[in-house]
């Protein structure tokens, strides 16, 4: 396992963040579209997420869960659209996503 420094740690912008609208782009067979709201300081973002074999788009709408909001744009499938996040989860197998007890304000940052 390769280390980081403690500051380039620092440097992970994790946020909660309610997922707004979830769809299955047609061209996708395991990537889902996310529309997230991120609170007032970053607004809503489309993150593509790839659990679409373990979830439904119904499953995720509603939910607050972590994204890293200052990873760089990725462009993501054939109709050039751009992921501006990524969702965090756990499992190698099957992504497990991570859900408070209880919801914060969109946009709090994870320490």
């Amino acid at each position: 396992m390769d280390t980081i420094s403690f500051e380039d740690f620092e440097k992970v912008d994790i946020r909660m963040g309610t997922v707004v609208e979830a769809t299955v782009p047609e061209w996708s067979h395991w990537v889902m579209k996310l529309t997230v709201d991120l609170g007032e300081e970053i607004g809503e973002r489309i993150i593509f997420a790839g659990v679409m074999k373990h979830y439904k788009p119904e499953e995720l709408i509603g939910k607050q869960l972590p994204f890293v909001v200052n990873i760089a744009p990725k462009k993501i499938g054939s109709e050039g659209d751009y992921s501006n996040g990524m969702m965090l989860a756990a499992g190698d197998d099957r992504p497990h996503i991570f859900q408070l007890q209880e919801n914060v304000e969109n946009g709090t940052k994870v320490r």
